[in-house]
Formats: C-alpha cells, structure tokens, sequence
C-alpha cells in the first residue's frame, strides 16, 4: 500500500494557530541540504522562493523534522487538544 492510501485513512483536525514554527527563515536559507523538506513524510515543509512554507495542516506528529533540524530552527510541538491527526489504522 502506498503512503497516499494510508493518509486518506486519516482524519486531520486543523487548528487556526501552527504548531510547527520556523524560528528564523534566515537560518533556513543558510541550510544548504534543508532536511526537514526532505525527511517530512508528509510535504508539510516546502521551499518557496527565499523561504520555507509550512503547511501545518497535514502534519502526521511524527517528529522527524524535529530529529534532522541541523540548527534547531524548527520550534515543534504537539497541536492543542482536540486538534491534529487521529489515525484509524496501526
């Protein structure tokens, strides 16, 4: 099975406010591998002309940007209760 076809298993509530927030976007255009775009299994960081984009909406809490954040530029954190993914399968 494809990791598409799991994610629609799953429901996402969407808080107004992120809970994924880059502290400095200078850092983020110093980073010249930028593994957070790469390791996210989700896409929810993606690079947009001089800036990076986060589309906290479809976040799967899994904390992999949190581990291959090179300069601890990602402030992560659990959503609010309530909010967030609910997974259905496994």
């Amino acid at each position: 099975m494809k990791i598409e076809d799991k994610l629609y298993l799953d429901r996402f509530v969407s808080d107004d406010t992120s809970h994924l927030i880059i502290i400095d976007q200078g850092v983020c255009a110093q980073c010249e591998l930028k593994p957070c775009i790469n390791t996210c299994p989700a896409h929810v960081y993606q690079w947009e002309g001089d800036r990076i984009s986060v589309a906290y909406e479809g976040c799967l809490e899994d904390g992999a940007c949190r581990i291959v954040r090179p300069y601890g530029n990602i402030d992560w954190r659990y959503p609010r209760g309530g909010f967030g993914v609910s997974y259905k399968y496994g």
